[in-house]
């Protein structure tokens, strides 16, 4: 009966309210507006999917390779070796009566560590496509199984810069114990950072190649093969204003003893980097239902 009435209503007519079953006639399904939220449980539903990530990123990273995990030392090595030589005998810059080779490997610990997490995650999304388009799974997952291997790499060049302390015979002092804050600061960085060109690589895959040039800039413009003390007085307030200056400062200050970095820079430096994680987080989220449509 409701059928036949349904068939000779007109087009124009509203669907009538006394029908049976016609309290809610309609169901209107929109699309989610402004900010989305962040949901962190759900990535502790898909921990063995994170877990599975990480390990085939581990596995596959120096597959087919001669040496393989020795690159993981080499590359920092042999950086720390040429900048020694450039910057220690050529140009002269001071060290603080340490070695440069350590004095600059020192540095380069803290910047591989920021550029490793940055470059892997912004290529992660895309690398990754064939999962999105295809599996229902917390997006977030993608650039999170990228640090894992960031970390054991960097727990290697760690053995390494310990090593070369040993041969140099540099005791470490008591602010060893505050490395892991000034890791978890360039981590916050790199992680904010790398999350937000990570969404736009999706529908703009010219930041893929922004992003290597990006990190080849800010390596020299970074206290890394030298120390801000070595920079002229009327440009050092240049590289104040980078943030990656203080935490790089304050991780070699932790291990081998240099001056320890402004407390009031620190602070805004470490105030940035939550900043630049958030912003990172929540950009993420809200562009994140579109990745499926347009990678």
């Amino acid at each position: 009966m409701v059928e036949s009435q349904l068939q000779t209503l007109p087009a124009d007519e509203p669907f009538p309210a006394d029908l049976p079953g016609a309290e809610q006639p309609w169901l209107s399904i929109l699309p989610e507006f402004g900010w989305a939220p962040l949901n962190l449980p759900e990535l502790w539903q898909y921990r063995d999917l994170l877990y599975t990530l990480v390990s085939r990123d581990l596995k596959l990273r120096y597959k087919q390779t001669a040496l393989g995990v020795a690159w993981v030392i080499l590359q920092p090595l042999l950086a720390a070796g040429i900048f020694s030589f450039v910057f220690g005998k050529v140009a002269k810059l001071p060290s603080g009566n340490l070695p440069y080779l350590v004095f600059s490997y020192a540095g380069l610990l803290g910047w591989n560590l920021f550029s490793g997490i940055l470059t892997r995650i912004s290529g992660s999304l895309v690398a990754n496509s064939h999962l999105i388009a295809k599996v229902f799974f917390p997006r977030l997952i993608l650039p999170l199984s990228s640090v894992g291997s960031v970390l054991v790499d960097f727990a290697v060049a760690a053995a390494m810069m310990a090593g070369l302390m040993i041969v140099y015979h540099i005791v470490p002092t008591m602010m060893l114990v505050l490395l892991p804050i000034w890791m978890a600061v360039l981590m916050a960085m790199a992680l904010g950072a790398g999350l937000i060109s990570a969404a736009l690589s999706v529908s703009y895959r010219d930041v893929q190649y922004i992003i290597p040039v990006l990190t080849q800039i800010m390596l020299y413009a970074s206290p890394v093969a030298y120390s801000v003390a070595s920079v002229p007085g009327k440009y050092r307030w240049v590289y104040q204003l980078n943030p990656l200056t203080p935490p790089l400062e304050a991780m070699r200050a932790s291990l081998l003893g240099t001056p320890f970095p402004d407390l009031q820079t620190l602070g805004i430096s470490c105030a940035t980097a939550l900043i630049v994680l958030l912003i990172g987080l929540y950009s993420f989220k809200r562009m994140e239902r579109k990745f499926a449509d347009v990678i």
